[in-house]
C-alpha cells in the first residue's frame, strides 16, 4: 500500500546511474535531536502511513519524542525482512502450512498464505559435536545431523518451493547471525523502486548482532515472526534510548569478548531492559565492525531490545570487504548522509538516559559460572572460582537460593576435572569438602588412548569455540590460531581430559585459516573443525568420552566448560557440567591448555614447555600487532564473495533429498518430527469472547530468573521423561531420540517437554530438581506434563505464579506455545523479559504482575490454593484494565497488574493469538 505521505516525505534520491524512491525524515519536526534507533523507526513511519495502523498522529509523536516520559505512545512497526534460525524456524513453517489449511478449511484461497516480507531461514542449530578432535569430525557431525533431521530438511525444502518470498540456506554453511552480516544484512534495502533502512525481525534473541552493521533489528518470539511476515506490523511502544558513550581505545592484550563482558555488567547493573541502547562518541570509531557485532549479539544478555552502532565509515569498510556490490554501497553511503544516519562522534542527541566508557579501562575478562553478566576478572578468576565452587559441592544446590542474582530453577549437573597427579590441587579437594562436610577425593580414570589422569572439582572438560558472538570476529579468531601456534612452538597440549571443539560462524573462517597457515596448530591441540553452527552454546555440545562422564557423575564432582558463546547459564551447556564460563577465544585455547579453573593464568603457568620450563600465558599471547598483521593478509574480499555466490544451493546431500510438492504439504502421520498442531482446531469465523478465569490451579511454582531455557524444551531427551516415553510408544529408538530442539515440529513432543528442564525448581515440590509438580487433584508427585492432562481432563484451568525476570534468555516460541498448551490460562510473576511477555500473549496466556513491592511470598501464596481472576472481562469492550483481581480459597486477594502493554497485544488477547488474529483478517479480506 502506498504511503498516504501527509508530511510531504517522498523525495528521490540517485546514486550513481540509479534514481531511488524514499521518504526524508527532515519534513519532521524534531528529527534532528532525535537518536540515531529513532530516525530509521520514523522513516519506517514515513512510507508506511495508511491512516489506521500509522497515522500522521503517531509521526507527529515520534517526532515531539520525549527522551525523559516513560514510554505511553504506541506505533506500528513494519520490519523490512524476518529472519530466522532451524530450531525457531521449523515451527513457523508448520504454523504457516497449519494456516494453509486452516484458511482453506473456512473457504478461502490457502494459496494466499506467503510471507509478504523477504524471509530468510538458516540452517545452524541442528548439528552437533558428537565428534571432537580428530580429521574427519565435521564431515561425520554433518552426516549424522542429516541422518537425525532428514525429515525436518525435507519439510524446509517443500517450504522453499511452496512459499514466495521464503529462503533457506541450507546446513553447513554458517551461523545465522554471521550469515546475515556478512552476506543477508542490507544496511538499505533496495526493493520496487524504493530505497529504505534495513531493518529486521528474527526469531532468535541474538538477532541484534545485525546492530553493529547499523541495521536496526531485534528478537521476537516466532508467532510475532509468522505475523510479520504475514504483512503485520509489530505493535511496540515508543522506547526509551540509552545513550552509551564511548571514548579512548581499548588497551594492548584484551579483546572484544572483554569489551562486551565489561559492557553487559554495566548494563545489567544499569537496567536495560525493554529500551534502546545506542552507541555514540569519539570512540566509536575505534571499535572495529566485528566488535560492534559482537557487542550487538549480546544483547539479550544485558536486557535491551537493541544495542546499535550508526553507519560510519568502518560500515562501509566492512561492506565492501564482505563482497557487497559498488552500488550497494555506494547507496548505504549516500542514503545514510541524505537522512542524517551518518555517525558524527560530535553530536549529542537526546537520551533518555547516558553512559560513559573509556575503553581505556578495559581488562581481561571472562563471565560465570552462570550467568552472562557476572564477569570475572581474569586476574581473580581463580579466587572466584573457588568462592563459586562452594555453591556446586553442597547437597542441596546452590547456597544462597533466595538471592534474586541466583538461579533458584536451576543448578548444574556434575563433572570433574584434574591436572596431572603432581599438578592437583589438593587445598581446592580440602575448601570443596569443607563447604557441606562431604569428603570428595579426585578421582582417578584412564582414556580410550591408555592415559592416566586425576579429575577434580574444577576440571574443564569442554573448551569451545563456538557461537555467533565471537567467531565473527576475524580479531579474536586469529588470535586464539596465534596462541595455538605459539603454545605447539613451545611444547604445550591440551591436557587429556578436555573435548575441544571449533564451531566457526562461516566458512570464511576455515579460509583464512588456510590461507594463514594456522590450522594444524590449532588442531594439533584438538582444536578440528566440528560444524558451521551454533554447537556448544546451545547445549549441542555433544557427550564427553565416556570415561569422562562416567567418573565426573561417580564422584559427583563440579567441572566446567569454557567457551567463547553469549549464554553460560545452569544446565545448558551439557548435562555433565555444573559450571560454565564465557571466555574469548584466545583464553578458550589457554584453558584447554590448562586443563582447569583452578588456576591463576596471570602469575602461575599452563604447563611445562618442550625444554622442561615453565611457559606462562604472557609467553604465548600474541601481540595486537601481529594479529592486525595476519588478519590484513589473510583476509580478503574474494573469500566472501566465493563462499557467498550460491548460498541458497546447498551441497550434494541437500539438493539430492526428495522435495514434497503441493499447495498445502502432505503430513505424515508416522512423523515424530513434523506434526499438524492444534492451534486453529475449531477456529470459527469470529472470535469468542474472553472468559474470567475461575477454579485455577498452579501448575508450578518458580523462583527468581527463570529463562526460556527452563521454560522451553531443549538438550537432550532423557528415556524416562514423558517426551522419551511417547518416543519410544512411537518406535523411536533410544539413540535416535535426538534434541528437543530438532523436534520443535512435533507439539506432541514440544508439550512433555516443557518446564522438564532437569535444573527447574518448582517450588510445590522442594527439595526436587526437573519437571516435576503435585497433582493437587489427588496429592501425588507427578510430571508437570501428567498432571496438565490430568487437569485438562477434569476442566481445571492452570496458572504459573512467578519471580523476578521471568522468561529472560533466548526468545523461543515454545516457552509460551508450551505454558497454553499445558492448559495455563494465566502467568502472575513479579517481572517479565520483553519477548517472552509478548509470546505469553499471542498464544492466548494472560501475563500478570503482582502489585508493586509485592511478591508472592509477602502475600502468603504458597501454590497450594484454588485461584479465581476476574475483570479479565473487560476486555471485551475495546479497552485493557490496568488490573484485574486475583481471589484464592485461602482468602487472599489482590489487584494483579495486566500486563499487555498495547492495543495490538489486546486484539491478539481477544482472538485467542496472534496466529488467530492474522488468519481471521486475512479472511476478512
Amino acid at each position: 500500500m502506498a504511503s498516504l505521505d501527509t508530511f510531504g516525505a517522498k523525495s528521490r534520491l540517485s546514486v550513481g546511474d540509479a534514481s531511488y524512491e524514499i521518504f526524508t525524515i527532515d519534513k519532521v519536526d524534531g528529527h534532528a535531536r532525535l537518536p540515531y534507533s529513532l530516525k530509521i523507526l520514523l522513516e519506517n513511519l514515513l512510507r508506511t502511513e495508511d491512516g489506521a495502523n500509522i497515522t500522521a498522529d503517531h509521526i507527529r509523536a515520534l517526532g515531539g519524542w520525549d527522551p525523559a516520559a516513560e514510554p505511553s505512545v504506541e506505533i506500528q512497526f513494519t520490519p523490512s525482512r524476518v529472519l530466522m534460525q532451524d530450531f525457531t524456524g521449523v515451527p513457523c513453517v508448520v504454523d504457516l502450512a497449519t494456516m494453509r489449511e486452516a484458511v482453506r478449511d473456512l473457504g478461502g484461497d490457502p494459496t494466499k498464505v506467503n510471507p509478504l516480507a523477504p524471509a530468510e531461514l538458516v540452517i545452524d542449530h541442528s548439528v552437533i559435536a558428537d565428534l571432537f578432535g580428530r580429521a574427519d569430525a565435521f564431515v561425520r557431525n554433518v552426516e549424522l545431523e542429516y541422518q537425525r533431521n532428514r525429515e525436518r530438511y525435507q519439510f524446509l525444502r517443500w517450504g522453499q518451493t511452496a512459499f514466495n518470498e521464503f529462503k533457506v540456506v541450507p546446513p553447513g554453511t554458517g551461523i545465522v547471525h554471521q550469515v546475515n552480516i556478512e552476506y543477508l544484512a542490507r544496511t538499505i534495502m533496495e526493493r520496487n523502486g524504493q530505497a529504505y533502512p534495513d531493518t529486521v525481525v528474527g526469531t532468535d534473541s541474538h538477532t541484534t548482532m545485525v546492530n553493529g552493521l547499523g541495521v536496526l533489528g531485534w528478537g521476537v518470539g516466532g508467532i510475532e515472526a509468522e505475523a510479520a511476515m504475514l504483512g503485520q506490523p509489530v505493535s511496540m511502544l515508543i522506547p526509551r534510548v540509552v545513550g552509551f558513550k564511548l571514548h579512548g581505545e581499548a588497551p594492548a592484550g584484551t579483546t572484544a569478548t572483554d569489551l562486551v563482558l565489561t559492557i553487559t555488567e554495566m548494563l545489567r547493573k544499569h537496567g536495560v531492559v525493554g529500551k534502546f541502547v545506542e552507541f555514540y562518541g569519539p570512540g566509536v570509531s575505534a571499535v572495529p565492525l566485528a566488535n560492534r557485532a559482537t557487542i550487538g549479539n549480546m544483547s539479550p544478555e544485558y536486557g535491551s531490545t537493541v544495542a546499535i552502532f550508526p553507519v560510519d565509515e568502518e560500515t562501509i569498510r566492512y561492506l565492501e570487504l564482505t563482497g557487497r556490490s559498488a552500488q550497494q554501497v555506494a547507496l548505504v553511503a549516500a542514503y545514510a548522509k541524505r537522512q542524517g544516519l551518518w555517525h558524527d562522534p560530535s553530536a549529542e542527541p537526546d537520551y533518555s538516559e547516558r553512559l560513559e566508557l573509556d575503553l581505556s579501562t578495559i581488562e581481561p575478562s571472562l563471565a560465570g559460572p552462570k550467568r552472562p553478566q557476572d564477569r570475572v576478572p581474569l586476574g581473580n578468576a581463580k579466587t572466584l572460582f573457588r568462592a563459586a565452587l562452594k555453591n556446586y559441592v553442597q547437597e542441596e544446590g546452590p547456597a544462597d537460593e533466595s538471592s534474586a542474582e541466583s538461579f533458584p530453577a536451576s543448578d548444574p549437573p556434575a563433572y570433574a576435572h584434574a591436572d596431572d597427579p603432581a599438578d592437583a590441587p589438593r587445598d581446592l579437594v580440602s575448601a570443596a569438602a569443607g563447604a557441606n562436610g562431604r569428603q570428595s577425593n579426585p578421582i582417578r580414570i584412564k582414556d580410550d588412548d591408555g592415559t592416566e589422569f586425576e579429575l577434580d572439582h574444577g576440571a574443564v572438560v569442554i573448551a569451545a569455540i563456538t557461537s555467533c558472538t565471537n567467531t565473527s570476529n576475524p580479531q579474536v579468531m586469529l588470535g586464539a590460531a596465534l596462541l595455538a601456534r605459539n603454545a605447539v612452538d613451545k611444547g604445550l597440549s591440551r591436557k587429556p581430559w578436555v573435548k575441544t571443539t571449533l564451531a566457526p560462524g562461516s566458512k570464511v573462517v576455515m579460509d583464512y585459516y588456510e590461507r594463514a597457515g594456522l590450522t594444524p596448530y590449532l588442531e594439533k591441540l584438538g582444536f578440528h573443525l566440528v560444524g558451521y553452527g551454533c554447537t556448544t552454546c546451545i547445549g549441542n555440545s555433544g557427550p564427553l568420552p565416556e570415561a569422562i562422564s562416567a567418573a565426573v557423575n561417580e564422584a559427583d564432582l563440579s567441572v566446567v566448560s569454557v567457551l567463547s558463546g553469549n549464554r553460560n547459564f545452569e544446565g545448558r551447556i551439557n548435562p555433565d557440567v555444573k559450571m560454565n564460563y564465557l571466555a574469548s577465544p584466545p583464553l578458550v585455547v589457554a584453558y584447554a591448555l590448562a586443563g582447569t579453573m583452578d588456576i591463576d593464568l596471570a602469575n602461575e603457568p599452563l604447563g611445562n614447555g618442550s625444554d622442561g620450563e615453565p611457559v606462562y600465558l604472557r609467553d604465548i599471547w600474541p601481540s595486537a600487532t601481529e594479529i592486525e598483521d595476519v588478519v590484513a593478509k589473510a583476509i580478503a574480499s574474494e573469500m566472501f564473495t566465493r563462499d557467498y555466490a550460491d548460498v541458497f544451493a546447498g551441497d550434494e546431500r541437500w539438493q539430492s533429498l526428495p522435495t514434497p510438492t503441493g499447495n498445502t504439504f502432505a503430513w505424515d502421520g508416522d512423523s515424530t518430527y513434523v506434526r499438524k498442531p492444534p492451534y486453529f482446531e475449531g477456529m470459527a469465523h469470529q472470535p469468542q469472547p474472553v472468559n474470567d478465569i475461575t477454579g485455577a490451579r498452579v501448575l508450578a511454582r518458580l523462583g527468581d530468573s527463570v529463562t526460556t531455557d527452563h521454560i522451553s524444551p531443549a538438550g537432550s531427551i532423557k528415556p524416562d521423561s514423558p517426551a522419551g516415553r511417547y518416543l519410544a510408544d512411537h518406535g523411536v529408538a533410544r539413540h535416535e531420540f535426538n534434541s528437543y530442539g530438532s523436534r520443535r515440529g512435533n507439539h506432541e513432543v514440544m508439550i512433555r517437554g516443557t518446564f522438564a528442564n532437569i535444573r527447574l525448581r518448582n517450588q510445590l515440590v522442594p527439595g526436587v530438581e526437573g519437571g516435576f509438580t503435585v497433582n493437587h487433584l489427588t496429592g501425588e508427585q507427578t510430571t508437570i506434563y501428567d498432571a496438565s492432562v490430568a487437569y485438562q481432563a477434569a476442566g481445571v484451568p492452570l496458572v504459573i505464579l512467578a519471580g523476578k525476570e521471568y522468561g529472560s534468555g533466548s526468545s523461543r516460541d515454545w516457552a509460551a506455545k508450551g505454558t497454553m498448551l499445558l492448559g495455563a490460562r494465566a502467568v502472575i510473576a513479579e517481572s517479565y523479559e520483553r519477548i517472552h511477555r509478548s509470546n505469553l500473549i499471542g498464544m492466548g496466556v494472560l501475563p500478570l504482575q503482582y502489585p508493586k513491592g509485592e511478591t508472592a511470598e509477602s502475600l502468603g501464596l504458597e501454590g497450594t490454593e484454588t485461584f479465581s481472576i476476574t475483570g479479565i472481562e473487560a476486555l471485551n469492550e475495546g479497552g485493557t484494565p490496568a488490573t484485574v483481581r486475583v481471589t484464592t480459597d485461602t482468602g487472599v486477594a489482590f489487584d494483579a497488574v495486566v500486563r499487555i502493554d498495547t492495543p495490538g497485544e489486546a486484539d491478539y488477547y481477544r482472538h485467542g493469538g496472534i496466529l488467530q488474529f492474522v488468519l481471521r483478517k486475512m479472511l476478512a479480506s
